[in-house]
């Protein structure tokens, strides 16, 4: 009696085979492979693309609704600020204000030392007010709040400067950073209109873990000329040429006030820190160390003139808003490859940094976080902004921790911090004139030390070495030679890592758990029972061109490897071949031509080749290449239990 099931009905081994309990004699029911109905190009190729870049189904919504609903929810797709403005609230807004006041305090010291890892001049920092206003209009996130970040300004800063000195050629310099910025924008509002955010996951959290924590010492070490008022500094990035630059600035060119400065200061940065993660009720304390580290530090300076003893300072800050860079952005020239360059760069990893924040607070305050529709907002708010004196930002973890715990309820904290921004370029820039360059090291290094994950790098080491590789390899990568090299490594090993998993996936023998009819891998389940005369071999992938020679290749060996332990034990010669094929979620013409080659193999073997389980995909096509019909369908089961039965009773038939 055969029947045809759903594959989902096929994970389930307990239904495969049943035997009625009161009647021995009567057959088991076998449930056969079902063939899946014939699909034309059209739908084949729709489905397909549904999948790959809708599988959300954004239209959904769309259904059934008038066409001013429709306009009013397309706009609010665009622009959540419609949608969650409609029930904003003033004790909402109580929330916001509390957090904007208190992100902003944090912001305005690290724009003005993010600005310098950039090599441009502070007020560049500080008019990132702009990109804000913008991701809190577009963005869906409620807790990330957005600015300059230190990775992505040491790696645009190290990449600009690779191309146009910024001493020597500030406007030039200038130009490819807005230049950079648009492209960066660009990148990541392409990213999300073609849907194409999935790219971004082939970084791996690994290489992500990795390139983070080298970057975040890269930026420390280069505090040192800051905090040790070294004048004359390496412009490598690499640790070996920083402690070179350092050590030969022992006698002559440390200055013991600017350490004084920076050294006690930092001392209170990570003091500020410690109670703020100790005791969660006291989180704005580290959100408002470094203002108050600014305002100490620019007081001590200016009443002492310590400025006149070496110690480095700001000197001046441009007051007011920046004026439009618009005609400042390269279109034509040489420099618009180097700026497009530059841009897909830093885009890519400033994208990577601000969907993995809103994903883990939006996780934390459970709601979805539309990743697409991310990268549309923070692609906006960048090409905005390389057109109102701005470089590239996107989410800060560290504000976003601060912007979570002080309460945020919407993203009106993002519109709070930039008018106190604003402001502070209207009103006080003047005052930062005293402000030490030591006191902005200190900041940032404070802020930089909780991006060294060592407990994430800890964890990847026991769960997967590889991984750790990929990890280790994109910190050393940063930390002795540059950021760069450490971002290509990152993402070389990353897909390296892919190739590997693709070209050598996993097989494995099963045997039976004694008392069932489950077959599972014998390397996990040691009291598992190999079935005399029968091989079981699971392979745990897809069958593609690139691992279908090694699929055929390991299970061969399996088989000589089973044969042989069979001839050394005396048990009965091998005449079936399962192969499990429930983990194959897919199968090409490659991979089909590798299955004909195995079938040919074994017929030269006098052995018989079985499939179990294949999905409805594979099966398919197997059909449609008239492989199901050289193997034959009395040969392809649902269940492994069903084929064993078949070959253990049909070798009781052979003389």
């Amino acid at each position: 009696m055969v029947h045809h099931i759903s594959d989902e009905a096929a994970d389930e081994p307990s239904i495969t085979t049943q035997t009625p309990p009161n009647d021995p004699s009567q057959a088991p029911l076998v449930y056969k492979v079902g063939y899946p109905p014939p699909k034309n190009l059209a739908t084949e190729f729709t489905e397909t693309l549904r999948e790959t870049f809708f599988h959300d189904n954004p239209l959904r919504q769309y259904k059934g609704q008038s066409g001013p609903r429709r306009f009013m929810m397309g706009l609010e797709f665009l622009f959540p600020i419609f949608g969650w403005g409609r029930d904003y609230s003033l004790n909402k807004f109580k929330g916001d204000l509390i957090a904007g006041l208190t992100i902003a305090s944090l912001c305005i010291p690290q724009d003005i030392g993010y600005s310098k890892l950039a090599n441009l001049d502070p007020q560049y920092g500080l008019s990132s007010f702009i990109p804000p206003l913008i991701y809190a209009a577009m963005g869906s996130s409620r807790d990330i709040a957005i600015g300059p970040v230190a990775v992505v300004s040491l790696l645009i800063g190290s990449l600009l400067q690779a191309e146009v000195d910024h001493v020597k050629n500030k406007e030039e310099y200038m130009r490819l950073a807005f230049t950079a910025t648009f492209f960066a924008g660009i990148t990541q509002a392409a990213l999300g209109f073609l849907r194409l955010g999935f790219l971004i996951e082939f970084l791996s959290h690994a290489a992500i873990v990795g390139f983070m924590g080298g970057a975040a010492i890269t930026i420390a070490l280069q505090q040192l000329k800051y905090v040790l008022g070294i004048a004359n500094f390496t412009r490598k990035t690499d640790i070996v040429s920083v402690m070179e630059s350092v050590w030969r600035s022992v006698h002559h060119g440390w200055n013991w006030q600017t350490i004084v400065i920076g050294v006690s200061f930092l001392v209170f940065l990570l003091f500020a820190k410690y109670i703020g993660k100790k005791k969660r009720k006291l989180f704005w304390v580290p959100a408002i160390a470094p203002i108050i580290s600014v305002i100490l530090a620019t007081f001590f300076v200016y009443i002492t003139r310590a400025d006149k003893q070496g110690v480095q300072i700001v000197k001046h800050i441009e007051q007011g808003i920046n004026p439009s860079s618009v005609h400042k952005i390269y279109f034509t020239g040489p420099f618009v490859a180097k700026g497009f360059k530059i841009g897909v760069v830093c885009g890519i990893v400033g994208l990577t940094e601000a969907v993995a924040i809103g994903r883990t607070f939006a996780a934390m305050k459970d709601y979805q976080l539309d990743g697409n529709k991310e990268m549309v907002a923070l692609g906006t708010m960048n090409i905005v902004g390389s057109m109102t004196s701005c470089y590239v930002t996107t989410g800060s973890f560290s504000r976003s921790a601060v912007n979570f715990m002080a309460g945020c309820k919407t993203p009106v904290s993002n519109v709070v911090m930039s008018v106190v921004v604003l402001l502070t370029l209207l009103v006080i820039t003047p005052l930062f004139k005293y402000t030490p360059n030591a006191i902005l090291g200190s900041i940032i290094i404070s802020a930089v030390i909780g991006l060294v994950d060592y407990e994430a790098a800890i964890l990847i080491w026991k769960v997967d070495k590889l991984d750790f590789i990929a990890c280790m390899g994109a910190f050393f990568g940063v930390v002795f030679v540059s950021v760069e090299i450490g971002l290509l490594i990152a993402v070389a090993i990353s897909f390296a890592k892919i190739l590997l998993q693709v070209t050598r996936p996993r097989t494995a023998l099963l045997g039976n758990l004694p008392g069932t009819t489950i077959y599972r891998n014998i390397s996990q389940y040691p009291e598992a029972k190999l079935t005399p005369g029968v091989v079981i071999v699971r392979v745990d992938s897809a069958i593609y061109f690139s691992n279908s020679n090694y699929v055929r290749e390991r299970i061969l060996r399996w088989l000589t490897d089973e044969e042989d332990r069979a001839k050394a034990v005396g048990l009965p010669k091998i005449s079936f071949l399962i192969v499990e094929m429930s983990p194959v979620i897919d199968i090409d013409t490659s991979g089909i031509h590798a299955l004909e080659d195995l079938y040919k193999n074994l017929q030269k073997r006098d052995m018989q080749l079985i499939l179990s389980n294949p999905g409805s995909v594979v099966i398919e096509k197997l059909q449609a290449s008239k492989l199901t019909e050289h193997i034959g369908s009395s040969n392809i089961f649902l269940a492994v239990s069903d084929a064993v039965r078949f070959c253990t009773t049909k070798s009781m038939q052979e003389p």
